[in-house]
């Protein structure tokens, strides 16, 4: 015999109970708030009159008339009155928190002194001393439940109870990660959201592990892998601000093999002013995922060649020059120079920049200019330079995407070359004080044109700095920056998000990576370090193989890789085969043997080979006749000649 007739009777009648419930907290919702204000004051008058009554029956013993409704009405109102003033009717039942009930503790803890005072002075000579005691604590006890019964109705009534059967059976289960304070908070945000269905907590604390919190058992983190296959978790949440990076690695590592999503709170400074919620939660640091350590900023370096003065960055719209743009107001310059050749990304930082310098007072007296101009217009540069004075130069501006600049040899030279050489020369010959190219590990021993023409940037700096004592030239060399612009972690993102493949280009392909704000801040510390002419290395860690970092991506987002070996995964890599002058690997100096620490633990100094600065000059004199008939054999051959290690690309021809 079919049951299910008898289950469509069972979800229609709890379908039309879910509906009646909805429409009643709808009604109360919708009430005026000085109506609902008079119902609760009404209510707990009311309910403190008969609590009054219960304590008196209680301490004599029988329910007789021991005071008259008059005298009840009156000994009960000074605790209404008195939650009126602290605010208690003001608030919003359905967001009724303990921190409300804190306060009424501390007014009834007064109230009960006042009494027993009264008391001593036999001011109230028909109320035993026991009684307000009594009295206080079962209405505290009213106060307390009625209000979590409200927000329990509504909270249950909210979005349609007629749906709550349904939504049991999508909510995704989750283990929280941490049985704290922030783990606590968490649960109860987690129970007031149809999505997530709390089913376990875990602890580093073994001593917790087999008890229980909130009704749900606490397990041993070494048990955190099972649990995420017997309970069928898709999601992991973080609830430990103050954890340190590493552990939070460690923990990040356990789920490598593992389809489980993994989010985390936010720092214990970022959430101090308000509540956990749900919506708090955010996916783990990609930087938690690779094995690197950062350092706290140098703030004297930082601002050595920065506050007070006049400061231009080119290529201050990309991901690197808007980020130097960002730290260096933080350090108060006198003057911000925005040089970029893009009018939508100079717009861009310039809405940011200045929307900032609104918010904050600090910043009010620093001039922001946004100005078009092409590295490449050596009259131009040398003008704005002299014009506002300027005192350090970032140079950012550069073509960096090697299969475009692969594709596009003369005009990736002539900018990110030539470019450098105009203005750097426009420098000296305004007098700037210092002068910074941000350059990149692709420089060190080539196989394309974008890394052999920034080493030949760096050559022009080099050069400049061995003929003069005016400028203080200096070269700052990393690897790839998380987040930027045709890098791979954007690139995976989305391909996740369309539901893959992911594509490798090679399977034992290796990158450094660094975040774009620590990369900008190490730029600015390593140029406040220079005395002209230095190359300076970041420390980029330990590299990164770009198959493993695929890997991770697809795990942490909850689906499991389909290969081989698992058919029915979810995403597949796919290997598409070197791009044009790609390498398998990076390098960030040229010679192990020339490379110096400094101050800063994570900087470098390399003393690398350079060129007499009249061959440099002459070789970029000739790039503009011999981009005519796109001669990029003879460019070839100059890079062999002047960027060591230099190998052949396959730039067409």
């Amino acid at each position: 015999m079919s049951m299910k007739p008898e289950l469509n009777k069972t979800y229609s009648a709890n379908n039309n109970t879910g509906n009646r419930l909805y429409n009643t907290a709808q009604r109360l919702l919708e009430m005026p708030r000085v109506a609902k204000r008079g119902v609760f004051l009404t209510t707990d008058i009311v309910m403190s009159m008969v609590c009054l009554f219960f304590a008196l029956a209680l301490r004599y013993g029988d329910v007789a008339n021991h005071l008259s409704p008059l005298a009840l009405f009156l000994y009960a109102l000074p605790p209404v009155i008195g939650l009126y003033f602290i605010g208690f009717y003001r608030g919003v039942a359905r967001i009724f928190s303990d921190r409300v009930m804190r306060n009424v503790l501390q007014l009834f803890i007064v109230l009960i002194i006042a009494y027993e005072v009264m008391n001593f002075f036999d001011i109230l000579t028909d109320i035993p001393r026991s009684v307000p005691i009594l009295y206080l604590f079962l209405f505290f006890v009213w106060l307390w439940g009625s209000r979590l019964s409200i927000r329990e109705f509504l909270e249950r009534s909210n979005g349609g109870q007629h749906n709550r059967l349904s939504d049991k059976e999508t909510q995704e289960n989750v283990i929280i990660y941490g049985a704290g304070a922030a783990g606590r908070e968490l649960f109860d945000a987690l129970e007031r959201s149809n999505k997530y269905r709390t089913v376990a907590f875990v602890d580093d604390n073994q001593q917790l592990a087999g008890g229980y919190l909130l009704g749900k058992k606490i397990h041993d983190a070494a048990e955190t892998v099972k649990l995420v296959d017997s309970l069928e978790v898709s999601q992991v949440f973080l609830a430990m601000p103050s954890i340190s990076r590493a552990r939070r690695r460690q923990i990040i590592e356990e789920f490598a093999e593992v389809s489980v999503k993994i989010k985390q709170l936010p720092s214990l400074h970022e959430i101090a002013a308000g509540q956990v919620t749900v919506s708090t939660m955010r996916p783990v640091d990609i930087l938690d995922v690779l094995d690197r350590q950062t350092v706290e900023p140098d703030a004297v370096l930082l601002s050595k060649n920065i506050s007070g003065k006049n400061i231009l960055v080119t290529g201050a719209g990309g991901s690197i020059g808007s980020e130097l743009c960002r730290q260096i107001i933080k350090n108060k310059p006198q003057c911000l120079i925005l040089y970029e050749l893009s009018e939508y990304a100079l717009y861009s930082i310039h809405q940011e920049l200045k929307n900032q310098q609104m918010l904050n007072p600090d910043y009010s007296d620093i001039q922001i200019i946004a100005m078009i101009g092409n590295v490449t217009n050596e009259d131009k540069l040398i003008r704005v330079f002299k014009k506002y004075k300027i005192h350090t130069v970032y140079h950012a501006a550069a073509y960096k995407h090697v299969p475009i600049v692969e594709h596009n040899p003369f005009e990736g030279v002539i900018n990110n070359s030539k470019g450098t050489y105009h203005c750097a020369y426009a420098a000296l010959q305004a007098k700037v004080e210092t002068f910074v190219l941000i350059s990149t590990d692709k420089a060190v021993r080539p196989t394309n044109i974008m890394g052999a023409s920034k080493r030949l940037a760096e050559l022009v700096c080099q050069g400049l700095s061995q003929v003069n004592s005016k400028t203080c030239f200096s070269m700052v060399r990393f690897g790839n920056v998380l987040g930027s612009s045709g890098s791979v972690i954007p690139l995976f993102t989305k391909q996740i998000e369309q539901g893959g493949p992911i594509t490798v280009t090679h399977p034992d392909v290796t990158r450094y990576f660094m975040t774009i704000p620590e990369a900008a801040s190490l730029v600015i510390q390593a140029g406040a370090m220079a005395t002209g002419g230095e190359v300076f290395v970041l420390d980029m860690g330990e590299p990164v193989k770009i198959v493993d970092l695929a890997k991770r991506m697809i795990y942490l987002t909850g689906c499991k890789l389909k290969d081989k070996n698992n058919p029915d995964g979810d995403m597949e890599i796919v290997v598409s085969g070197l791009r044009p002058g790609e390498k398998l690997y990076e390098e960030l100096i040229i010679g192990d043997d020339n490379v110096e620490p400094t101050q800063h633990p994570l900087i470098r100094q390399a003393m690398e080979q350079s060129f007499p600065l009249m061959d440099i000059e002459n070789m970029l004199s000739q790039l503009t006749r011999r981009s005519q008939p796109h001669d990029v054999e003879w460019l070839k051959e100059e890079f062999k000649y002047f960027v060591e290690g230099y190998h052949e690309g396959s730039a067409p021809s």
